[in-house]
């Protein structure tokens, strides 16, 4: 296998490379955190690895260029989409395989890829750069309220405002001293507000084209899960619901139109059906989709998506190189939100058939509410014969849920 430089930011125990890369992990030279390794034997797994003090600083690329450099790597991989970009640019600085910048750019940075897939025919948004605030003035007068504004490289709908009167915008402006995201010219952008239904399509690209994808709907926005302090879940669409071509159509076209990338990658795409049925854009990731889309995935159709898109990455061959005709079994997942105060979890198993509640949380613990849009004091998966029948036993569960938890 190619020696193979991996940027990875996630802890081991919940992100087991060790586990996903055992037959290529002498071949691997792991660049990651001490935080990361805690309690991994890390000269077994992985004895060629570069710990960094400052992950997310520039000096980590120096750091990783480096290895590359000593340990003579073949292939750069990354696991977060934080690390796409600068994947991207050792590629291009050492000469190796793999999405290029110009590919990670377009997957990264939501305003060249709103211009990109507009150019292509594709239906987005009004949009916008966000410079100064006399950017976000012009675009609010232009195109009206509500509005969203939101990081061009974010991810996980980390600092989006969702603006729908005049206080929002001067509340989005004042709020700049505690943004983690600077308020600098390259960093911010706004879109006029869409009113549709919320889907997300996942799956493996090659070359500018779907391997294999599926689409799933969501139970409500992400940016508003935060605001609104909501559970989030998603339900992989049956074969036969009309929206499933839509939305497998709308795939096809935006990865068509972005700059492709020569190996397989994992992508996440999230986009509307507006009133009248057309997909409209809101974006596209090349990597895997967070909360428990990669493994519901898995369930239905026997494919890790973060593990098969790293493994390809690192040069091994795709587990499923086709388009299945369905999944294996309609699947759904919910994880449900943490309230204010001390968790006193239900004390019975969930009773609704096809129902796998696990908790993320210990009970006693405290929290505040949702404060990041994978927050979640348990996690519900719900397997059964037909995509209806999971919606209807995700909300029973949901429902018993609520009636035997309680937040003190």
């Amino acid at each position: 296998m190619p020696r193979t430089l991996v940027l990875s930011r996630q802890p081991l125990a919940s992100r087991p490379l060790q586990d996903w890369l055992d037959d290529t992990a002498d071949g691997i030279v792991l660049v990651t955190t001490d935080k990361a390794v805690a309690g991994a034997d890390l000269d077994t797994h992985f004895p060629l690895h570069r710990l960094v003090p400052d992950y997310h600083g520039w000096s980590t690329e120096q750091h990783a260029e480096e290895a590359a450099r000593e340990f003579g790597a073949e292939l750069i991989a990354s696991t977060s989409e934080s690390d796409v970009l600068r994947a991207a640019r050792l590629r291009e600085r050492l000469g190796l395989p793999g999405q290029g910048v110009a590919s990670a750019t377009a997957y990264r940075d939501k305003l060249v890829m709103k211009r990109l897939a507009e150019e292509a025919g594709i239906a987005v948004p009004a949009y916008a750069a966000v410079d100064c605030p006399q950017d976000l003035w012009a675009f609010v007068e232009t195109h009206g309220l509500p509005a969203v504004v939101k990081p061009r490289l974010g991810a996980g709908a980390e600092g989006v405002a969702i603006l729908r009167e005049a206080a929002d915008v001067t509340a989005f402006l004042a709020r700049e001293r505690d943004s983690q995201v600077p308020y600098l010219p390259g960093q911010w952008m706004a879109e006029s507000f869409v009113t549709g239904e919320f889907f997300h399509v996942d799956g493996i690209m090659r070359g500018g084209r779907v391997v294999h994808a599926w689409p799933g709907q969501y139970s409500g926005g992400l940016a508003e899960r935060v605001r609104d302090q909501l559970h989030v879940g998603s339900v992989l669409l049956a074969p036969e619901d009309e929206r499933t071509a839509v939305l497998m159509k709308a795939a096809d076209a935006v990865i068509a139109a972005l700059p492709a990338a020569p190996l397989p990658l994992a992508f996440h795409l999230e986009l509307w059906l507006d009133p009248s049925g057309t997909p409209v854009l809101c974006e596209i990731a090349s990597r895997a989709g967070g909360a428990l889309i990669a493994e519901a995935y898995e369930l239905a159709f026997g494919v890790q998506l973060a593990r098969e898109g790293l493994r390809t990455q690192c040069g091994s061959a795709l587990t499923l190189a086709e388009q299945p005709p369905a999944p294996a079994t309609a699947v759904g997942w919910v994880l449900l939100t943490p309230g204010q105060g001390r968790f006193e979890p239900p004390a019975e198993t969930c009773p609704v058939p096809g129902a796998e509640l696990t908790l993320l949380i210990e009970p006693g613990a405290e929290r505040r509410g949702v404060e990041h849009v994978s927050d979640a004091a348990a996690q519900l998966f719900v397997l059964a014969e037909t995509a209806s029948l999971v919606r209807e036993r995700l909300a029973e569960a949901v429902e018993w849920w609520h009636q035997h938890t309680a937040w003190r």
